[in-house]
């Protein structure tokens, strides 16, 4: 089994930390996509973030009322060692191609 960390994203507006207000998971817990983790507050709002990956919770970084820093680590997941991957990236063979078209113009001279 690996692990993936997965640190406090960007919360948005300038925003550099959070504090926990409760986890909503437990270590041992099996999660799934988009299942919320951990409520946490900032200086605008209190926000529950979600899960960005299916797999165990190995470990959680901070109880109630610590504060974390954007992109210091949060939780730590337990997935099979063939879905291991940078959490939050697309495998470059799964990502989307990129299409360029371009427009002539022709003049009718």
């Amino acid at each position: 089994m690996a692990e993936l960390s997965f640190p406090l994203p960007d919360l948005g507006e300038g925003l550099i930390e959070a504090t926990i207000l409760e986890w909503l998971v437990a270590e041992g817990d099996q999660v799934e996509r988009n299942q919320p983790l951990v409520e946490v507050e900032t200086t605008k709002s209190a926000v529950e973030l979600p899960s960005p990956q299916t797999g165990t919770v190995v470990r959680v970084h901070g109880g109630a009322g610590d504060v974390i820093k954007v992109g210091d680590p949060l939780i730590v997941f337990g997935v099979p060692d063939d879905t291991a991957g940078i959490v939050g990236t697309v495998p470059q063979e799964q990502a989307p191609k990129r299409r360029v078209r371009l427009n002539a113009v022709l003049d009718d001279d």
